[in-house]
């Protein structure tokens, strides 16, 4: 039982690090050639697991390189376009200036069900609200809605807004995060000082957050009603 936990825990770290070289994907986003490697490292990754008197290093010289073809296949891809073409294919329009392109459908083997199911898992539950859809070589849908059916923007509707980056979480659970303070521009001593007006500390900090604006969110552990605020503007909580 010791040497099965063993090299589970083996093969375990072995397959999260061969996940992350391959990028940081989910699996709906798989490109065909990163799909077949997946299934074919967990796949080998199985067989010393259950079999004892395989060697741990027969499943984990296939699956390093399988991993270093795949790494190497990508970097040929961006190297090669016709070579990504030929592995991973091209996008295909299935909608064209609000008409169904019916020949590109039955290529696909995309039926008019998968089709209403893509653009409903966009939000778009009627047809003449779509202008453009594309098939991607993940197989997702991405869909631009007739200008008439879009959702009117700040800058259509003349608009003016702050352009700020969004806030970042100074505080986790009591504890600073110390790259968010640097980017938010604010010290240890600015933020103990800040939560101490308010009558309170560190360690009774839920939630911090900040943007470069200066407005602050906190959240305490107690369950109580947020403070909101903006740094050196109106101090005044709202819940």
């Amino acid at each position: 039982m010791c040497v099965i936990l063993i090299r589970s825990l083996l093969l375990y770290i072995l397959v999260i690090f061969a996940v992350r070289l391959m990028g940081k994907r989910q699996l709906g986003e798989l490109q065909p050639s990163e799909l077949v490697i997946t299934i074919l490292v967990s796949n080998i990754a199985t067989l010393p697991i259950e079999d004892v008197n395989i060697p741990v290093i027969v499943g984990v010289t296939p699956i390093l390189a399988l991993v270093c073809f795949e790494v190497l296949v990508s970097w040929l891809d961006l190297k090669f376009p016709r070579l990504r073409k030929l592995i991973s294919g091209s996008p295909k329009i299935v909608v064209r200036g609000g008409c169904i392109e019916r020949d590109i459908l039955r290529e696909l083997r995309f039926s008019v069900d998968d089709l209403l199911m893509a653009l409903r898992s966009k939000d778009i539950f009627d047809l003449d609200e779509v202008q453009f859809a594309i098939v991607e070589t993940t197989g997702s849908v991405s869909v631009m809605k007739k200008p008439s059916a879009d959702t009117p923007t700040r800058m259509d509707m003349h608009i003016r807004a702050e352009e700020n980056d969004p806030p970042v979480l100074i505080i986790s659970d009591g504890d600073f995060v110390e790259k968010a303070l640097s980017a938010a521009k604010l010290s240890r001593s600015v933020v103990e000082t800040l939560l101490k007006s308010r009558g309170m500390t560190v360690e009774e900090v839920f939630i911090m957050t900040a943007d470069a604006a200066g407005k602050c969110f906190i959240a305490d552990k107690k369950g109580s009603p947020p403070h909101i605020f903006t740094i050196g503007g109106d101090n005044s909580d709202k819940d």
